[in-house]
């Protein structure tokens, strides 16, 4: 059974408490004042001496792509994704804080999709503002994992898949399985945590926000350390990175800010304060930028759909309040001019929306999240649990599981169709 390392220490100010408790005992003790033991002075000693050595093991050099990443240092390393042309391919930085101290192992990837550039910015403000010789833990980023869509400007590898489809891989699969297998067994599989960052696609944009699954305590917990960040219920879909790893006990979110093809500095500096406070709650690092707010607003959701093709006017924006019933767009048809509208179905706040373009029918219009009390979410991942539980439990007339059988490796299918990827857009 994973455990989390850090979701349940204590906040960074309870050592300087501690501290000063300890001092106030040891000044009474040599005034005679602490409350008198069993008269073994030098027992007491040898307990106080304990109690007083805040010593911890050094962290030991991290061993990652070919390389020793000493503690307290920063480290630029090279990772070169397993593709045909291995005499021309271009390796990807990872840039990897190596901290003095110990702690947990943070992965920031982003760029999976190379026309997503927020998530590029945040990682490199990140990176180059950690002080590995205060830092208790690793971070470790890669600004652009997609290097080929990143040079096109395009949401795909260079055959036409979606990456963020083919998580864990296969390194005997498709050109974007091996890819997959590479990142996720190279550099995935050493982090306790990944925050994987995205924008919207395909003309869409996102109010900044995390995708987790809340069926999962272990990620409602995690999701609580990002502060005032609005949270949506999304279970994970085979293929996805953050669903490949917290398959393999690594808990993981994503965080979606804003749309594809542009750089926007709010949704960037909303992305680096959360993970700030991230940073902070893990007891990693002191932030200069915590947020305030203790407590995430979580969101069930659903994207709202086109029923016709034709031209969208949005007639809310992002981050409203919309109430069932009320009009969010309309799609019109130039020729014909009739149209239809796109209504909310329940009362809620604009989430997602597609700027306004020529969409088809089944276009996923807008994003409206319904609100979930922290309690409502907690007790429905318990509930998940028990239930999980209840299910894996073997019954007398089931089979043993033979666990010198291999387990079967994800890979989409090399035929996936178009019209699969399209309908997928509307997710990470």
């Amino acid at each position: 059974m994973f455990v989390l390392f850090g979701l349940a220490a204590t906040p960074g100010w309870a050592n300087e408490v501690e501290d000063e408790e300890r001092a106030v005992e040891r000044q009474q003790e040599s005034d005679g004042q602490a409350t008198a033991g069993d008269g073994n002075t030098d027992t007491d000693k040898a307990d106080s001496a304990v109690a007083d050595d805040p010593a911890e093991p050094a962290p030991l050099p991290l061993p990652l792509l070919g390389r020793q990443v000493e503690p307290g240092s920063f480290a630029t390393l090279h990772w070169t994704p397993d593709q045909s042309f291995a005499s021309i391919a271009t390796p990807v930085p990872v840039l990897v804080a190596h901290g003095d101290k110990p702690g947990p192992r943070l992965c920031l990837t982003a760029a999976i999709h190379g026309d997503e550039l927020n998530g590029i910015e945040m990682v490199r403000r990140l990176m180059y503002e950690l002080e590995p010789d205060q830092l208790a833990g690793t971070v470790i980023g890669v600004p652009i994992v997609n290097l080929d869509g990143f040079r096109n400007g395009s949401r795909y590898l260079s055959d036409r898949r979606d990456l963020n489809r083919y998580f864990p891989g296969n390194k005997k699969g498709s050109a974007a399985s091996r890819v997959a297998h590479s990142l996720f067994s190279n550099i995935v599989r050493h982090c306790d945590y990944l925050v994987d960052l995205h924008t919207g696609s395909q003309k869409r944009v996102n109010q900044p926000q995390l995708r987790a699954d809340l069926d999962n305590p272990d990620v409602v917990a995690f999701a609580k350390h990002f502060g005032g960040m609005t949270v949506l219920h999304s279970p994970g879909v085979t293929g996805m990175l953050r669903d490949a790893a917290v398959k393999k006990d690594i808990v993981a979110v994503t965080m979606e800010a804003g749309g594809p093809n542009r750089l926007e500095t709010e949704a960037v500096s909303y992305g680096v304060q959360a993970i700030d406070t991230l940073l902070e709650n893990l007891g990693m690092r002191k932030a200069s930028r915590f947020w305030s707010a203790p407590q995430p607003v979580f969101y069930e959701s659903e994207w709202i759909r086109a029923t016709q093709g034709g031209i969208l006017l949005a007639e809310v924006e992002l981050n409203q309040k919309v109430k069932k019933g009320q009009v969010l767009g309309t799609v019109t048809d130039p020729i014909s001019n009739t149209g239809s509208a796109v209504i909310a179905p329940y009362n809620g706040r604009v989430l997602g929306m597609a700027v306004n373009q020529v969409v088809h029918a089944g276009f996923a219009a807008f994003r409206i999240g319904e609100e979930k009390t922290t309690e409502e979410v907690e007790a429905k991942a318990e509930k998940a649990t028990r239930e999980k539980e209840q299910k894996t439990q073997p019954s007398e007339d089931s089979p043993a599981h033979d666990s010198s059988a291999p387990e079967p490796e994800a890979d989409r299918a090399d035929d996936l169709s178009q019209a699969e990827e399209e309908e997928s857009h509307s997710e990470e």
